[in-house]
């Protein structure tokens, strides 16, 4: 039996843990984890940038030559990079790598000896060793297939390094970027949507060094020359940084600088954003930050009288200010929606937006701006929905590739968030405007045609696979228990877990919980806070696997007693294989799933146990109404 009191001593201490980590207006920053993947990209864009304007070689000088002593710090005993330091080496991280330190070249070495620290010579043979072993750059491309939106930016640094020809790199069509946004969806980009910065820099970068042998593509390249340039300064954040993300911003610095371009205001703007985001050890985060993102997690993980009302109150008007007003720039998105951080490269999409919805709706505000707000991010939401029943990230329509594709984790997301917003309807402070028969009833096919792209997607093993979340340990870095345990939620939310499909998928996620009682990304992998987190709080629902979820608390509270659940496991996928991991992740889901269980512990008196709670599970139809 599991042991209450205990339980609760673990959710107080993680709790208290969660709130220590709180700005004085009560949001969440977090902090991401640095990144050599960034650091290399970083140093080839101020490299490339004071080649173009000597000026700035003694500004950029100690930039450089600090990130390319933490480089060399950090590098694997393969002689490889991993995309964090807790991450096993790949090609692409490491190619990067290799070609920063060969624009730099010896300059700034200072040396080595044997027995001590290696030269920097010494570490670009064991990158190149470990290129050669792995497939050479030709296996850059494999990795990545299809989608050039990082394959074609990471040989684009290695053609500027002098490693590869210019030939061997695809060229990207930039010209496209000269026409409407609206005529993306209805052609098939080899790049993603969020990537047109990446598209206009590289491509033109591509053209200027190897343009095309066909005279008349070549002309119509250099007639769109300018007018993409006018296009990505019109995308490019107050920030200078695209997406807040230092390996976008860099791709496109380093390739105006390569063109001569270093005083364009684009690349004077990017500058100022690497120099304002290094680390004081020398490295680069993947993003700035996921404060939204962090801040609506840790609200709906914990208790609600764990949080002041003066905090509720100052995290409610944060939300409302971060939500977005008008039409994006950047990917043409309608108002309503949530970006992942508070800062201008921010982008609304479908994972942020349902969070910051739970959220709100749980801080229980009573300002009278919050209803119409809400209103706006589950119309949002529904625009946003594709036709096949599923959310995307970022655009609706998109479907070439992967990650502009429906996706598992983001529709259960949505799915949520439209049924605690429709049951807030049934209160005083709901919006007669949008509480209406005929818009309810919106919600209600959304949530139907959502449910049956759940059913069409899940796989047969009874799994399914998130998009924004892996794991290095797994088959193909897949993460199916944070698929399964995410989708699950949405299934309980609807009080549908009796239905076939989501009790295939809880037998799935039961049977892969480890000997320790924890559980990684898929079975045999080694557990971590974060999975075993998530994994618990979707089963606890599940009373025919009460012990198994005793076992996965008790894991879990002796983590947070030993003060080993802080410690972070690189599970985050920032784009096409980009792995990450948050500070705050494993703290925040260890809250989450001790609070559920808390909950559902509180009630024996009225002859409940830990897996029947009605505020989980309602059943009342004349309050609610049935399922889709």
């Amino acid at each position: 039996m599991l042991n209450t009191e205990k339980l609760r001593r673990g959710y107080d201490l993680a709790a208290k843990a969660l709130m220590h980590e709180a700005t004085a207006d009560g949001t969440w920053v977090g902090e991401l984890s640095s990144s050599p993947l960034s650091t290399a990209t970083a140093i080839a864009a101020l490299e490339l940038s004071r080649r173009d304007r000597p000026g700035f070689a003694k500004e950029f000088e100690s930039l450089i030559q600090r990130g390319l002593q933490w480089l060399v710090e950090h590098q694997n005993a393969d002689g490889g990079w991993g995309d964090t330091v807790l991450s096993q080496s790949n090609i692409s991280t490491t190619a990067l790598c290799r070609a920063s330190f060969h624009l730099v070249g010896s300059k700034g070495e200072d040396g080595g000896t044997a027995g001590t620290r290696p030269t920097r010579l010494e570490v670009a043979r064991r990158a190149k060793a470990y290129i050669d072993q792995y497939g050479g750059f030709d296996a850059i491309k494999r990795r990545y297939g299809k989608d050039h939106t990082f394959s074609v930016p990471i040989l684009t640094q290695c053609a500027l390094a002098g490693l590869i020809p210019w030939r061997d790199i695809s060229p990207l069509p930039f010209e496209l970027g000269w026409l409407p946004h609206w005529f993306f969806r209805w052609i098939r980009l080899p790049v993603v949507s969020y990537a047109l910065p990446a598209l206009i820099a590289i491509g033109q970068v591509r053209h200027h060094m190897a343009p095309s042998w066909n005279p008349l593509i070549r002309f119509l390249r250099q007639l769109a020359v300018e007018p993409t340039l006018r296009r990505l300064t019109s995308i490019q954040p107050e920030s200078g940084g695209f997406l807040e993300a230092t390996p976008l911003t860099s791709f496109v610095t380093m390739s105006l600088a390569a063109m001569g371009k270093t005083d364009h205001p684009v690349a004077k703007q990017g500058i100022e954003f690497l120099k304002a985001s290094v680390r004081p050890d020398g490295s680069w985060p993947i993003d700035t930050n996921l404060a939204t993102w962090v801040t609506t997690l840790s609200v709906n993980a914990m208790r609600s009288e764990s949080l002041p009302k003066s905090t509720k109150d100052s995290i409610t008007d944060w939300l409302l200010a971060q939500q977005h007003k008008i039409v994006h720039r950047y990917t043409n998105a309608e108002p309503g929606g949530w970006a992942w951080t508070d800062l201008s490269g921010g982008v609304p999409d479908a994972d942020d937006t349902p969070g910051a919805i739970l959220a709100l709706l749980k801080l229980n505000s009573e300002k009278p701006e919050l209803s119409s707000a809400l209103a706006s991010g589950i119309e949002w939401l529904l625009n946003l929905q594709n036709s096949d029943g599923g959310w995307p990230t970022f655009c609706r329509g998109w479907g070439a590739l992967p990650f502009d594709r429906s996706t598992p984790d983001l529709t259960a997301h949505a799915l949520r968030a439209l049924r605690s917003w429709k049951l807030s309807q049934h209160s005083d402070s709901a919006d007669p405007r949008h509480s209406d028969g005929q818009f309810l009833r919106r919600i209600d096919d959304a949530a139907n045609r959502g449910f049956q792209f759940l059913e069409r997607t899940q796989r047969t093993d009874g799994t399914w696979l998130p998009l924004w979340f892996g794991n290095q340990f797994a088959h193909d870095d897949e993460n199916p228990v944070y698929g399964v345990s995410r989708a699950l939620l949405a299934y309980r939310d609807w009080n549908r877990l009796q239905e076939p499909v989501a009790q295939q998928a809880i037998e799935w996620l039961a049977s892969v919980q480890n000997a320790d009682g924890g559980w990684g990304g898929a079975a045999n992998t080694p557990s971590s806070t974060e999975e075993t987190a998530l994994a618990v709080e979707a089963l606890l629902p599940v009373k025919s696997f009460e012990e198994g979820c005793h076992r996965g608390l008790d894991w879990l509270i002796g983590k947070v007693e030993s003060e080993k659940f802080r410690n972070p496991a690189p599970i985050g996928l920032y784009f096409a294989k980009l792995w990450y991991f948050e500070r705050l992740y494993p703290i925040i889901f260890t809250v989450s799933a001790l609070a559920r269980a808390v909950e559902l512990a509180s009630r024996p008196a009225e002859g409940q146990s830990l897996t029947n709670d009605p505020a989980i599970h309602p059943t009342s139809k004349t309050e609610i109404g049935s399922p889709p």
